[in-house]
């Protein structure tokens, strides 16, 4: 699948918010099965940047708060990071399903050692049914995390593109094996 990659400086942090967008070939509940931030969830078997996906607090069905953790990425120069975020799931009467994150503090997830704690910003992912195309789904995400640490922005700004590219390269093969 396709995928076009934009960002402009972000009006929450010194970083840049992204927006990838494209059309992943399955039903959007299948694409959904894939994304959703939920404990035990199918984003840590594919997502090459998800490690680790834990609820910390759950405060409704569609409202918890969780803990993310990442891999060290790009040759290792990030080193693993970790993320507190207040995450909300939604369905809308037209088959949209999003989920929207930000981060948070929360008592019972302070600062882990051996990870750097990464700031997300608001951020979120809308499966959008293609209408006449049941297997179909536009895929809208939004990233503006700030990794932390000491890492150079130039390091940032080439890592994020080629990762929203991978991620939706990723999801496509996630969301095949779903049909298989």
């Amino acid at each position: 699948s396709e995928v076009a990659v934009s960002w402009r400086p972000s009006a929450e942090f010194a970083g840049n918010l992204y927006r990838g967008e494209g059309i992943v070939p399955g039903s959007p509940r299948d694409v959904w099965e894939c994304i959703k931030p939920v404990a035990g969830g199918l984003r840590t078997k594919w997502d090459q940047n998800v490690k680790d996906f834990e609820v910390i607090e759950a405060i409704t069905d569609t409202l918890s708060v969780c803990r993310t953790t990442t891999p060290s990425a790009f040759m290792r120069i990030i080193s693993p990071r970790e993320f507190v975020d207040v995450v909300v799931m939604k369905q809308d009467e037209d088959g949209t399903m999003l989920s929207a994150a930000t981060n948070v503090e929360h008592p019972l997830c302070p600062p882990q050692p051996n990870f750097v704690r990464g700031f997300n910003y608001p951020c979120g992912c809308l499966c959008i049914p293609v209408p006449g195309e049941p297997d179909r789904t536009q895929l809208l995400t939004f990233f503006q995390t700030d990794l932390g640490g000491y890492l150079p922005q130039t390091v940032v700004d080439s890592f994020f593109p080629s990762s929203i590219c991978g991620f939706y390269s990723n999801l496509t093969k996630a969301v095949k094996t779903l049909k298989a």
